[in-house]
Parts: structure tokens; sequence; C-alpha cells
């Protein structure tokens, strides 16, 4: 809201690269826009979450701040207008940084593991690596259905709110 040009740009961006394009054929049908959405989430925020921390501690916690900015500034309704219009989409949002936070927990868990073994009662930092990604794992299960939930919410309110209300407005 402060830099509304940062906002268009980003918009702007999305539009230039062609993923406007790509996303405008699955607008029919919620389940494949869903499963886009889903797929979109799991490997382009989640797996850049989870992969660098397995090789680098903590090194996915920096990524959700980058990733929590530009989603701020793409979805930052700059105009008045707008607000209505965005108001459905501010669930999915929390939900997916739901997801993120707890992958983002699951790489400090795993950082913290892997750095101070003893703090997982391990003898070493392999059985603390081992013990970390333990508890990882058990945090991207309910990260996955958060996103699979928040995939659906999405592609619904996406389909049939939020488009017909930007169409309204532009026509």
């Amino acid at each position: 809201m402060l830099f509304p040009d940062l906002s268009a740009k980003q918009v702007n961006g999305l539009v230039e690269d062609g993923t406007a394009d790509q996303i405008a054929p699955l607008l029919g049908n919620v389940w494949f826009f869903a499963l886009a959405i889903l797929f979109n989430n799991v490997v382009n925020v989640g797996a850049v979450i989870v992969v660098p921390s397995l090789v680098v501690p903590f090194a996915g916690i920096a990524y959700l701040g980058y990733t929590v900015a530009e989603i701020g500034l793409t979805l930052a309704a700059s105009g008045s207008d707008l607000w209505g219009a965005m108001l459905p989409h501010l669930v999915t949002v929390v939900i997916e940084i739901e997801a993120y936070v707890l992958l983002a927990l699951g790489a400090y868990l795993l950082g913290r593991s892997w750095i101070f073994p003893r703090t997982v009662g391990a003898s070493n930092r392999r059985w603390g690596y081992l013990r970390g990604l333990q508890q990882f794992g058990w945090l991207v299960l309910p990260a996955f259905v958060l996103l699979v939930i928040g995939a659906l919410y999405e592609a619904v309110t996406l389909i049939y709110v939020i488009v017909p209300q930007f169409a309204e407005l532009a026509g």
C-alpha cells in the first residue's frame, strides 16, 4: 500500500513472463486449477524451504521471509476499489502462510538438532540430524494438508468470486 508501483510491477511481471496466460485456461475447471495451485505451492515454495534446509541449517527460514514479501507485493491492492475483490483471498493467504511457517519451524528444528544434537538427546551431529529430520517430517504432513485446503479454497474463490469481480470492475 505504501509503494503501489512495486505491486504493479510484480503483477505486470506475472503478465509479461506468461504466468497469467498459463493460468487462464485452468479457470474453467476448479479441480485442475486447484491441482496447479497445489503443485506451484509445493514445488516453488515448499520445496525451496525444505531442500536448502537439508543441506544448510536454517536456510529455509530466510526464503520464507522472501516469499512473504513477494506475496505481499503481489497481493497488495493499491486501489480502493480492489479491496473488496481481494478480501476473500486473505483466507487463502493466511492458510498458505501457516503452512510455510510450519515448514520454516521444521527448518529451525532440523538446524537446531543438527548443530546442537544434545537438544534432542542425540550423542553426535549425525544422530541429531536424523532426529531433526524426523521432527521436520512430522511438520511436513500438516503443512501439506494446509496447502491442499488452501489450494482448493483459492481455486474456488478465484474462479467464482475474485475473477468475476475483477471482470465487473474492468467492464
